[in-house]
């Protein structure tokens, strides 16, 4: 379970991917270090120094510690398998779209006298292919966690509270409190 939405659609892209990521630190080392063609690249997207990035690939260094072998899964994974990537993407764009399982805290506002307080609530909503498309956009474009939330509580509101625009005409949506999200293609 992811904690952003960002987070989610990075790990409903990932849900594709045919083969594991290499599981040693050298072999994601030299892996990373063929992505950005070359160890400067490597050494200053993972932070540490083009001399450490050379001892892992040789296999001199073997454990990294923790928060470096975080960084250096979190950047493989962010490179493996792009086509891949962009095929999963392009079918929930297109044809596929995305459900949206989330536990979080919606409340609503609508006509005077007609609001509900928010409340946690778990709802799992299929979204069309339109909305899987404005959540990849915007966070290509750089969108903030909380403008892909809002995109996303657009989403369920339109999808969920409103059964696809059918009822509920004007009810607004407020997402907050994110205890938890999970994106599936």
């Amino acid at each position: 379970m992811a904690d952003s939405v960002g987070d989610g659609l990075d790990q409903a892209l990932e849900t594709a991917f045919t083969r594991r990521i290499p599981q040693s630190a050298q072999a994601q080392m030299k892996y990373l270090v063929r992505q950005l063609k070359g160890t400067r690249a490597a050494a200053q997207v993972l932070g540490i120094s083009q001399r450490t990035v050379e001892r892992y690939v040789a296999g001199k260094f073997k454990r990294p510690r923790r928060d470096l072998r975080e960084r250096l899964e979190r950047e493989v994974r962010k490179r493996w398998q792009p086509q891949i990537r962009a095929k999963a993407r392009k079918k929930a764009t297109s044809t596929g779209g995305l459900v949206v399982s989330t536990r979080a805290r919606f409340g609503f506002t609508a006509a005077p006298g007609t609001t509900d307080d928010a409340r946690i609530r778990d709802v799992s909503q299929a979204l069309p292919p339109r909305w899987a498309d404005r959540l990849f956009e915007a966070r290509d474009a750089g969108a903030t966690e909380q403008q892909l939330q809002r995109i996303a509580a657009d989403g369920l509101a339109e999808m969920y509270f409103r059964n696809n625009n059918t009822r509920a005409h004007g009810l607004g949506v407020e997402f907050t409190d994110v205890e938890h999200i999970r994106i599936d293609l």
